[in-house]
């Protein structure tokens, strides 16, 4: 094995030793009996063990190599240097939130999608108590230098225990795979549960007295966030662009897609102005469902349509398959609308889009087809499933994850499925540019909170005013921003560059530009970096 092969090989080892939970929703082997290490001397060690590969990395001459190697070198670079940074920065430890970056939404959406023996379910389950003290003690440890959780986040934390502490525990969703197991029971009721207790009662006695109000959300607000939020921008986005760039291309989308709102929404409902479409999409209870099951019909319906549809627009794959899963109820009250979780890579378990049924009354029939492109197909499964085939990349690349080319892909396949005559709709297609205004709004109260220092009021009144999403979803949106700070950066900021990428190559070929062609060099890499997909675009054109 070579010394490239030899590095990214530990890197992956490296990476899924210190996030086990995400071996098991990748469904990458031998990680499913363990659990993340939270605390700060653990993130330590992970950052010299990053550091000394970075380190023999440097020692490989990328311009010696040629092909996918030369592409594998600079997506280990980036890799490495972007999780040492944010190790180092540590901002996670005033993520208290029940949002999905928490500990019980990972737990409660991670630990079930394993697919090892029942042996290592059990070896994990009787690790989780451990898992949230080592968390109990990183929030401690983070409030003592100063650095608070918000009011807000410790509050839904809270909440969030509650309700899965209020479940009996033969309808506990950690044992549904064992169900029927008295020891995976005893593990539960007598390792689990008492650690989650010990964790809200120190939330509530101790942390939310000291939180940050919600007119100091952001990370500006604490030691080092300024710099951190900087560092989490490069890493989310992969760009260099700096917070007021971003803030100002959001703005300026914001008021492009009111035009669109108009235009649209006058055929669709005959009305006047931007604020008149809005109003009526929110407003209007015609437009909501009834029950849950309607959800998911619609849901599901629009996958199996656009399944349908790929052999027009995409090369031949052969991937997994993809179902629709209901998001569990102590999940589900805080949390998105939806999202994707990949297959196993060794074809035990489909992918999965997750949706949320919560309170269906309070959903918009507008959002869900636009959704299912996005988080199914053309979106995240063919992306996902297209590079977990690829047995010919190193591991680290198929099971790695840049969210500018993963969430800039999902968001371009929902115009794109308008191209491809997806939308069933005037409505349909309405919600698509609600989305659209939903992802140009994320780039204005992200940088807003986090670097301008926008209250929560203020983050949620730009979003009420400027798309159609409700009130409920604003909300949970405006709450994920504050708990994942620069991540919501970046869908629009990766479908500019791809929309920008497919435009230059279409001027540049004419008649020979092949679409098809085109999607395939987009996904068949597996996940890249922005300015790396750019080079491979530009030099297939040039070519």
């Amino acid at each position: 094995m070579d010394t490239l092969a030899r590095l990214g090989d530990e890197y992956f080892r490296l990476h899924f030793a210190g996030d086990p939970l995400a071996a098991s929703v990748f469904g990458v082997e031998g990680y499913d009996a363990e659990v993340p290490d939270p605390s700060r001397a653990a993130a330590a060690d992970q950052r010299a063990a990053l550091a000394r590969v970075e380190a023999e990395l440097a020692t490989v001459d990328r311009a010696a190599l040629d092909g996918q190697d030369r592409i594998s070198h600079t997506i280990l670079t980036r890799l490495l240097h972007d999780e040492q940074r944010i190790a180092e920065d540590g901002l996670a430890e005033v993520a208290v939130t029940a949002s999905i970056s928490g500990p019980l939404a990972q737990v409660v959406s991670s630990v079930p999608a394993a697919t090892g023996t029942d042996e290592a379910y059990r070896a994990r389950l009787g690790k989780l108590g451990g898992f949230f003290d080592g968390h109990l003690e990183r929030y401690r440890q983070a409030a003592a230098d100063g650095r608070f959780p918000t009011e807000l986040g410790v509050r839904q934390a809270i909440a969030q225990v509650d309700a899965y502490l209020a479940t009996p525990l033969e309808r506990d969703p950690l044992l549904r795979r064992l169900q029927g197991d008295a020891h995976a029971a005893e593990l539960v009721a007598s390792g689990l549960r008492p650690a989650l207790i010990r964790f809200r009662t120190a939330l509530a006695e101790e942390l939310l007295p000291v939180a940050r109000d919600s007119g100091k959300v952001g990370l500006c607000h604490v030691p080092g966030g300024t710099e951190g939020y900087r560092a989490l921008i490069g890493a989310y986005t992969t760009t260099t662009l700096d917070p007021e760039e971003i803030h100002q291309i959001g703005l300026d989308l914001v008021e492009q897609l009111r035009s669109e709102f108009a235009e649209r929404g006058g055929r669709a409902f005959n009305a006047r102005g931007a604020d008149e479409v809005i109003g009526r999409l929110r407003d209007d209870r015609e437009l909501r469902f009834g029950a849950a099951g309607e959800i998911v019909d619609t849901v599901t319906t629009a996958l199996r349509r656009a399944e349908e549809a790929v052999p027009d627009w995409f090369a031949g794959y052969d991937i997994a398959p993809c179902v629709v899963r209901e998001m569990d109820p102590a999940e589900a009250e805080n949390s998105v609308l939806g999202y994707y979780v990949a297959p196993a890579a060794d074809g035990s378990r489909p992918g999965a889009h997750v949706v949320n049924t919560f309170r269906p009354e309070l959903r918009a029939r507008f959002e869900y087809e636009v959704l299912a492109f996005h988080e199914s197909v053309p979106g995240h499964h063919l992306q996902i499933a297209v590079a977990q085939s690829r047995g010919d990349l190193p591991q680290f690349r198929r099971f790695t994850y840049f969210d500018a080319h993963g969430e800039g892909w999902g968001l371009y396949t929902e115009r794109l499925s308008d191209e491809m005559g997806l939308y069933t709709s005037e409505l349909g297609r309405l919600g698509m540019v609600s989305f659209d205004a939903w992802r140009a709004c994320r780039l204005v109260v992200d940088t807003g909170m986090h670097h301008l220092g926008w209250s929560r009021e203020r983050a949620v009144t730009f979003m009420l005013d400027n798309t159609a999403l409700t009130e409920t979803n604003i909300v949970n949106e405006v709450d994920r921003y504050i708990a994942m700070p620069g991540q919501a950066l970046a869908y629009m900021l990766g479908r500019l560059r791809i929309q920008q990428l497919r435009e230059r190559e279409r001027q540049a070929l004419g008649p020979a530009f092949d679409l098809r062609a085109f999607h395939h060099e987009v996904l068949a890499h597996g996940p890249l970096p922005l300015d790396t997909l750019e080079e491979l675009i530009t030099a297939r054109w040039q070519s």
